[in-house]
């Protein structure tokens, strides 16, 4: 295939490459610093072709179609001026890395950090965000997840609204300033993974129409017209997103890619686009000697997309579990709206816990059908898990967090379901500490008639949810500042609760080189009560931790001997009321866990053979 956008060669030449395969003429326009038009070759699949001489990085072109229509490049790599001007020159060679001796983090080892760059620190730059890189590694993080940073209009947006794949938004720092964040996380013994949207572009800014056939009217997304992944010329637009996928990996060094909701991606082929994209992802890994994932966000609670291709599945690394997040929230808050009108019981909860799915085929009453399938070949590693994410919070009306709508105890005991979970952590920025300002929808479109529309959209579809509050404007810049977080003056509780973050993550840590396997654990809910017994073996180890979930203390039996605990949530030390003694049981004992609480015991079994 033709590689696209354009790519800096030997002696500052430059070629172009761009795929137009229904225009009559495409020409080369360069516009700054010194105007040249340069009429372009077309192959016979319809890509266009120039080479220049003295083309220096920074450089701004357009490509004009049939000698009348400027456009930005769709595969551009950077937008200084925004996303209707024109495109600039990065040479990714000119950019000196310090990661040579990296080698990644295990997938089933990271403990993944969600963080949006506008809202992550007051100033919103790729810069600003790497002076908090120790304040992540001290928190026991070794993974951040990035929102997509793909260049959108304005300079306020979650990133979903991205209609430049290749390009790093200007406004936090642009492409070099995404490379020194990951060099510096790479030093600092992080993985970075970097969210991708290949199921839409936004609106606003988007000239791929102008281009060639990259969208389809045969099926529909929620937020615009479906890419054609399935159509005629469709072999094209599913390369131009593999490279995408590709670039991010060779040229930003990122780890991981998370692949937004991969529910919207209709492709009715033999070789599904996710299976090709897995395919190719498989084979750049084993060129470069090092693994790279693909984690998918569905709720189709489709196994197939996590099972090998020689099982007959997709092949990607992983994805993320909203049933797991769903039944937690469910269980902590009581709500009933939408969604969590099928969650609620402990036994929920406990599947979730045991299996990353809570419907696995049987009937939900939200979708008025049957929904998922059988999932016990999966291993817990595929599975991402958490209980607080952008999209759980965001979509709320108002934007609440955790911390605003459970107590104190409930907020330590979500924290702990995560983080003792046998799948994969991930928090969301602030949640450790309780942060207390929201985290809302917002855009900045400097088209009126555009945010106007998502405006109304929102109104319409949270009319039933306000309770005579006013919904945030999405387009008003303190809709944005209000969901910065709060670093400074933290209180003496939200500093508690982020030493109690620290200390479940570093009792995960305990695991070592232990990667959790179906075998290893056992969950089970414990007859008559809200609680939720969870045993896990690893090395010479063996944990038994109990999830009080009710409103009463339970006496449970902790079977065995040799028994040590080594945390209760409802200790003095994490601002409960009960005594700091660690026991030891030697014999089969019942053991009082309190009310919204966890326990946590721990075993040697040094003589156990592995």
């Amino acid at each position: 295939m033709n590689g696209i956008g354009h790519t800096c060669l030997c002696n500052n030449r430059c070629s172009f490459t761009v795929w137009a395969p229904f225009a009559r003429s495409v020409e080369l326009c360069i516009v700054h610093p010194q105007k040249q038009t340069v009429a372009m070759v077309c192959d016979d699949q319809g890509y266009w072709h120039a080479a220049l001489d003295d083309v220096q990085p920074q450089t701004r072109y357009v490509y004009r179609l049939d000698g009348k229509l400027d456009r930005p490049d769709p595969a551009s790599m950077y937008q200084p001026l925004g996303v209707h001007k024109e495109s600039a020159i990065v040479d990714h060679a000119a950019f000196t890395w310090h990661d040579r001796q990296w080698t990644g983090i295990e997938q089933a080892k990271m403990v993944i950090y969600e963080l949006h760059i506008g809202t992550f620190t007051r100033e919103g730059t790729f810069e600003a965000a790497t002076a908090r890189l120790d304040y992540l590694c001290d928190l026991g993080i070794n993974a951040v997840e990035i929102m997509p940073v793909s260049q959108f209009p304005g300079d306020r947006n979650w990133g979903y609204d991205g209609v430049h794949p290749f390009c790093v938004q200007n406004s936090y720092g642009g492409p070099d300033g995404l490379k020194c964040f990951v060099d510096k996380c790479h030093e600092k013994g992080i993985s970075t993974i970097l969210d991708v949207v290949y199921n839409h572009l936004g609106p606003e800014g988007n000239y791929f129409r102008d281009f060639g056939p990259y969208f389809t009217n045969r099926y529909k997304t929620p937020w615009g017209d479906a890419i054609n992944y399935d159509g005629e010329y469709s072999n094209h637009v599913r390369e131009f997103f593999i490279q995408n996928a590709l670039y991010w990996f060779e040229h930003f060094h990122i780890d991981a890619l998370r692949l937004d909701a991969v529910h919207a991606m209709y492709d009715s082929s033999a070789l599904h686009f996710l299976t090709e994209l897995s395919q190719r992802v498989a084979a750049f890994s084993k060129q470069c000697g090092r693994e790279r994932y693909c984690i998918a966000e569905s709720d189709l609670n489709d196994p197939c997309l996590v099972r090998p291709e020689k099982c007959g599945g997709y092949g990607l690394c992983g994805q993320w579990s909203d049933d797991f997040h769903h039944a937690l929230h469910g269980l902590l808050t009581n709500e009933k709206r939408g969604y969590y009108a099928d969650f609620g019981s402990i036994d929920q909860l406990a599947k979730a816990i045991d299996q990353g799915y809570v419907y696995t085929g049987q009937y939900s009453d939200f979708r008025k059908r049957n929904h998922g399938a059988q999932n016990l070949d999966v291993p817990p590693c595929r599975f991402v898990v958490c209980s607080q994410n952008h999209d759980q919070i965001g979509n709320r009306a108002l934007g609440e967090r955790l911390a605003t709508l459970v107590s104190f105890e409930n907020r330590k005991l979500a924290a702990a379901a995560v983080l003792l979970s046998p799948q994969v952590p991930l928090l969301f920025m602030g949640e450790e500490w309780g942060e207390h300002a929201p985290f809302l929808y917002f855009v900045s479109h400097g088209d009126a008639g555009l945010a106007d529309a998502v405006r109304r959209g929102r109104g319409e579809e949270f009319k039933d949810f306000l309770d005579e509050k006013e919904l945030p404007d999405p387009s008003a810049e303190k809709t944005f500042l209000a969901s910065k977080l709060s670093w400074d003056n933290r209180d003496t509780m939200q500093e508690m609760l982020l030493a109690w973050y620290k200390h479940c993550i570093g009792l995960r840590a305990k695991m070592g080189d232990a990667i959790c396997e179906r075998t290893s654990y056992f969950v089970q809910v414990i007859d008559n009560t809200s609680c939720i017994s969870l045993v896990r073996t690893y090395a010479h180890c063996t944990w038994h931790v109990v999830f009080n979930f009710g409103a009463t203390d339970v006496k449970v039996t902790v079977a065995g001997n040799g028994w040590k605990k080594v945390l209760d949530s409802s200790g003095k030390t994490w601002g409960g009321s009960e005594g700091e003694a660690h026991e030891t049981i030697m014999t089969d004992h019942m053991v009082k866990v309190s009310k919204s609480s966890v326990s946590v015991y721990e075993r040697n079994d040094e003589s156990r053979p592995l």
